[in-house]
C-alpha cells in the first residue's frame, strides 16, 4: 500500500483502531502505547489482508532486506509478542491473529476500513469501497451500514471448510429439487389439477426456472469445490437474481402438500425463505477478505 492511500485510512476491529497516518493505536479512543516499527508493519500488513494468510517469508521480506543479517525468527517473535500484548490478544485462543505454525499468521477478527477524517481524499475513499486492499470482498463501509442486510463486520469468523461444506450442501439441496421436480413433471400436473389454478403457467414457470437454476447451481458447486477466486463477489452480484429464484422455489414444499401436510409444508417453506440470506452470509463469514478461496 502506498503511503498517500494510508494517509487516508483508518482500521476498526473490535474495540481497537489504528490510524495509518500517525502510526496510533486506539482502544476505546484511548491512545495506547506506541508499537514498535517492525510490530507496526506487522499488523499494516495483517490488517490490509484480513483472514488471508501472511507466510513468514513475506514477513520476512517485509521487516528485514535479503542482505540483512539478523535472527528473523527471535525478532519476528518478539514483534508478534507486542501485538498481542497491546491487544490483549493469546496464541493458544486467539481472537485478532491466528498463528499457523511454520507458515505465518492470519487476522481473523472482521475489520472495517474508513477514510481518516485528517486526510484528504474522496478519491481514495471510494477506492476502498469498490474493493480495495481491504475491502476487496465486501468488509464494512459506513455508507454500508445503512443496508438491511448482515455485513461482514456485523458476522464472525468460521473456518472456510465449514463454509464450503455448508454452502455446498445448500446448492445440492436445490439441484436436487431442480431435478426432481423436472423428473415428475407430470405428477406436478396432476397435482395442479384444481381448476381454480392455471396450471400452465405454474408449469412453464417451473420448467424455465429449473432449467436456469441447474447451470447455476453446477457452476457455484464448481467454484466451492475448486476454490474459485473471488466467489464472495460473484455470489453478491448474482444474489439479486438468485434471491428472486430461491424465494419462488422456496413454495416446493407446496407441490407435496398432499403427502407432507400443510403445517409441515408452511414450516418448510418459512426456512427455505431464509436460505438465500444464509448463503450471502455464509460467504460472508468465510471468504471476506482480499485472498483466494483456497484454504490456507
Amino acid at each position: 500500500m502506498t503511503e498517500p492511500e494510508r494517509k487516508t485510512q483508518k482500521f476498526r476491529f473490535g474495540v481497537f483502531e489504528l490510524d495509518t497516518a500517525s502510526g496510533e493505536l486506539c482502544k476505546d479512543g484511548k491512545t495506547l502505547p506506541r508499537l514498535r516499527d517492525q510490530a507496526l508493519q506487522i499488523l499494516l500488513m495483517l490488517l490490509e489482508r484480513p483472514r488471508d494468510l501472511v507466510t513468514r517469508e513475506e514477513l520476512r521480506n517485509l521487516l528485514w532486506s535479503s542482505d540483512t543479517f539478523v535472527d528473523f525468527d527471535h525478532g519476528l517473535n518478539t514483534a508478534i509478542n507486542q501485538l498481542r500484548s497491546a491487544l490483549g490478544d493469546s496464541a493458544a485462543n486467539p481472537r485478532f491473529i491466528q498463528t499457523l505454525p511454520r507458515r505465518g499468521y492470519r487476522f481473523i477478527a472482521p475489520v472495517e476500513m474508513t477514510p481518516n477524517p485528517k486526510g484528504t481524499s474522496e478519491q481514495n475513499a471510494s477506492a476502498a469501497d469498490s474493493g480495495g486492499p481491504v475491502d476487496s470482498e465486501g468488509f464494512a463501509s459506513q455508507s454500508s451500514r445503512s443496508s438491511i442486510l448482515s455485513d461482514a463486520g456485523e458476522l464472525p469468523f468460521i473456518p472456510r471448510r465449514l463454509v464450503r461444506i455448508l454452502f455446498s450442501l445448500i446448492q445440492v439441496m436445490y439441484l436436487t429439487f431442480y431435478i426432481v421436480a423436472l423428473m415428475r413433471l407430470s405428477e406436478v400436473e396432476a397435482i395442479l389439477t384444481d381448476p381454480r389454478i392455471r396450471a400452465f403457467p405454474i408449469l412453464i414457470v417451473l420448467i424455465v426456472t429449473a432449467a436456469i437454476g441447474v447451470p447455476i447451481r453446477l457452476y457455484l458447486l464448481a467454484a466451492t469445490a475448486f476454490h474459485y477466486r473471488g466467489l464472495s463477489i460473484k455470489f453478491k452480484k448474482l444474489f439479486p437474481f438468485l434471491f428472486f429464484l430461491d424465494e419462488l422455489w422456496a413454495l416446493a414444499p407446496f407441490l407435496i402438500v398432499h403427502r407432507i401436510g400443510f403445517g409441515l409444508a408452511i414450516a418448510a417453506t418459512s426456512a427455505l425463505l431464509y436460505l438465500p440470506f444464509s448463503q450471502r452470509s455464509l460467504l460472508l463469514m468465510g471468504f471476506s477478505g482480499k485472498q483466494s478461496l483456497v484454504e490456507r
